[in-house]
């Protein structure tokens, strides 16, 4: 290959990007050889992986390689047009090394898509633009708001005691010093694997389930052990296979309208879980992001533990806007002490000033109506959806009660990775279930985000492919 040198003044993206274009060039990586995964290479050259992704994007840009979904990165074979990857895959490749940073990464390119249902949040019309600016310039104006300065290492302390008081209403009581604000979700998770989870101890994860958590927790080097997915929450008899088999430290959970099935647990299902963890020691995350997305009132795990076992994260980056990294975290006294700890040393404070606005945005009497159109616009979205796909031949793997996800398949097919990078060529983004997998696997389910999926132009073409692959058994273009 070739050497990395830290003490080089040359940034080691640049340093990656010329070395492969010199192994390229003299012909010693040759058309179509495969070169080593994001993280293959950042653990044999000590360097970060975020400086792999870097890299690993400008030499795809170059056309000098090549991501193939549910594979890796290629070497670019001679003669091939830029932008055209659907030809045969290269001699001896088989499908498994599913890159989910790259994945990441990819979503954030090609998220201004002509037709976007991969996307992972609500599209910007779908919020009150104008109500949002009244309330940040009503926090720059307020008489004795200082913008400046570093805030509470725990959050905005008025922020904290709405969080409280709307945590009450949901059952769960937790009091202001309970909850740490975050830099959205994301950041919340992060805290609490970097605290919780231990190079080789094993967690749990919904399979399918949240793929960035799957590559913070990889990162982290937790052994993931997935939990399979049914109609009303995590299957129990699988569940209690692996709790035979393996001591887990932690259970990650999207208990409401999960993130990619649309799937909800049911009471029983709750209860249950909150037994098996307390007979076999292990902690639970309740990721409740789109709790206010559901119209349908259930107690959550949190509110049925009070805190105890479970570790609560939110979010208000669904319902107010995706631009605003505000979220929590609600625990149990003596680990909010020790994340708050754990936050101050990776990011001392999060934003105040987003915190001020968050707050404002709650307290205005608005914020309620505006779920309320958000939750009405997301069921009439669901159904036709649903109809729309089911009409074309689709099979859904379940049909949820609200929220923004649901997954489908067609019956013929083993592996949606080939459509949804075909689709990408035709400027429609869709996210192949592989992405939300535990593990490098294939997968024939592909996940919607209702909110963007009102266009003919997505019909007709997986309308298309349906036939193709119910026919020939080849899709149009060459994919297979």
């Amino acid at each position: 290959m070739f050497i990395i040198d830290s003490k080089s003044p040359k940034p080691l993206v640049a340093q990656i990007v010329e070395g492969y274009r010199q192994l390229i060039g003299e012909g010693k990586l040759r058309p179509a050889m495969k070169i080593p995964s994001i993280r293959q290479f950042a653990d044999n050259n000590r360097v970060s992986m975020s400086t792999v992704v870097e890299a690993y994007d400008r030499l795809v840009a170059e056309g000098l390689l090549v991501a193939r979904q549910n594979m890796g990165f290629f070497v670019r074979e001679l003669g091939r047009e830029r932008g055209d990857e659907r030809g045969s895959e290269p001699a001896g490749v088989t499908p498994g090394a599913f890159d989910t940073l790259w994945s990441v990464r990819k979503g954030w390119v090609t998220r201004q898509a002509a037709i976007n249902p991969g996307s992972g949040w609500l599209p910007e019309e779908w919020f009150d633009d104008e109500s949002l600016k009244k309330s940040l310039r009503s926090v720059a104006g307020r008489t004795g708001t200082k913008l400046v300065g570093y805030g509470h290492p725990k959050g905005f302390p008025s922020l904290r005691w709405k969080i409280a008081d709307w945590l009450r209403e949901k059952e769960i009581y937790a009091t202001p010093e309970q909850i740490l604000m975050t830099s959205g979700a994301m950041q919340a998770l992060s805290l609490v694997v970097q605290y919780v989870v231990r190079p080789g101890a094993t967690v749990l994860v919904e399979q399918p389930g949240f793929g960035t958590l799957n590559a913070i927790l990889r990162m982290q080097g937790a052994h993931i052990v997935g939990v399979p997915m049914g109609p009303a929450g995590p299957r129990l008899d699988a569940l209690e296979a692996i709790l035979a088999e393996h001591k887990p430290q932690i259970f990650f959970t999207n208990p409401r309208l999960q993130n990619p099935t649309g799937v909800s647990y049911d009471m029983p299902t709750c209860h249950r879980l909150l037994q098996l963890a307390e007979r076999h020691d292990f902690l639970i995350v309740e990721d409740d992001i789109y709790a206010e997305l559901d119209p349908f009132s259930s107690r959550s795990l949190a509110g049925m533990d009070q805190l105890n076992r479970v570790i609560y994260i939110n979010s208000y980056s669904k319902t107010i806007a995706p631009s605003l990294r505000v979220g929590y975290i609600a625990a149990h006294p003596d680990l909010i002490e020790d994340l708050t700890l754990q936050k101050m040393a990776s990011a001392l404070t999060s934003c105040e000033l987003s915190e001020r606005f968050a707050h404002e945005v709650l307290v205005d009497g608005r914020y309620r109506k505006h779920l309320r159109v958000l939750r009405e616009r997301l069921a009439e979205a669901q159904g036709k959806t649903c109809e729309q796909l089911e009409k074309i031949g689709m099979q859904l793997l379940h049909r949820p009660r609200a929220g923004i996800f649901l997954m489908a398949r067609f019956p013929e097919g083993e592996d949606a990775s080939a459509l949804c990078a075909d689709a990408g060529t035709r400027g429609i983004q869709l996210a192949p279930g592989a992405s939300f997998l535990p593990y490098e696997a294939s997968s024939p389910w592909i996940r919607f985000n209702v909110a963007y999926c009102d266009n003919p132009r997505l019909y007709e073409y997986l309308d298309g492919m349906g036939h193709g692959l119910a026919g020939e058994g080849s899709l149009a273009g060459g994919v297979r």
